[in-house]
């Protein structure tokens, strides 16, 4: 063979692992983007994925939340309920307790008065059975989410500090934390 032979040969060669290796750098940069397109879908996924977790947790956490107010509200219109039912019968338990008091001075006979007395402890019972607590305190400071000041008047001796409870007029009545009824006070001056 002449060597214009050989170096036609050579260059055929050259031009053939040429394009032999072009056609595997155009494979390798083909599976290249691929790979990218691929780790671009992923990335785009994991994104979505996450923002799909963040939404649904929010919404379980709203839920929650609903839940948690539904449950508080019903608690507390329970209590409502409960409390202007009772505020009803609170007036009687007054009278009965008067009567019982008006009537250790009086001449009644001791059946009868016995009787009221059962009637009041029953009152005092339940009223007890619902947490309600009175409010007929003297010499306690006066305080305005327990009692109504009907009068002011001069302490009775210097010991007594401005404010203080003297006497009840009427009694009140508390459940809990929330004043039913406010007592209806006396307040030093």
């Amino acid at each position: 063979m002449s060597e214009k032979n050989q170096d036609e040969l050579l260059e055929k060669e050259d031009q053939q692992v040429s394009n032999e290796e072009m056609e595997a750098n155009e494979a390798v940069s083909t599976s290249e983007d691929e790979k990218d397109e691929k780790d671009l879908r992923i990335e785009e996924l994991e994104k979505e994925l996450a923002a799909a977790r963040d939404s649904m947790l929010r919404k379980a956490a709203e839920l929650e939340n609903v839940r948690k107010r539904v449950q508080k509200e019903r608690f507390t219109l329970r209590e409502q309920v409960k409390a202007e039912a009772l505020e009803d019968f609170l007036p009687l338990n007054d009278d009965l307790l008067r009567t019982l008091d008006a009537s250790k001075e009086a001449n009644i006979e001791k059946s009868f008065l016995e009787g009221v007395e059962m009637v009041s402890n029953k009152f005092g019972d339940i009223l007890a059975k619902y947490g309600v607590d009175k409010i007929d305190e003297t010499g306690v400071p006066f305080d305005v989410n327990l009692h109504d000041a009907l009068l002011r008047q001069p302490a009775p001796d210097d010991d007594t500090p401005a404010d203080t409870v003297l006497q009840v007029l009427e009694r009140g009545y508390k459940m809990g934390e929330r004043t039913i009824k406010h007592a209806k006070v006396i307040v030093s001056q």
